[in-house]
């Protein structure tokens, strides 16, 4: 495994809480998957994978999903009053 050279900070897909992973330490697999920076690594190159994502880590895709298409076309509702500078009444 592959040591970092300098502190790094990944958040963790399962609790959502910030990992400090010191200079010089061997991540753990799961937390050396998040470190996507090739300078931080000893050798300069990311180390690689051992098997599929770590647990709970999506592929970040969250471009595609209906809600999303939906909230950036339609508006939120009270703009038009907002604009007309009334209540809405």
């Amino acid at each position: 495994m592959a040591r970092l050279v300098t502190d790094t900070f990944v958040k963790d897909p399962q609790t959502r809480l910030m990992v400090h992973l010191r200079a010089g330490e061997e991540p753990a697999p799961e937390y050396a998957a998040l470190v996507k920076n090739p300078a931080a690594w000893e050798d300069g190159k990311l180390p690689t994978a051992t098997g599929s994502s770590p647990k709970g880590e999506d592929d970040g895709d969250d471009g595609d999903k209906p809600a999303a298409k939906r909230a950036a076309r339609k508006p939120a509702r009270g703009r038009s009053a907002a604009d007309e500078g009334s209540s809405g009444d």
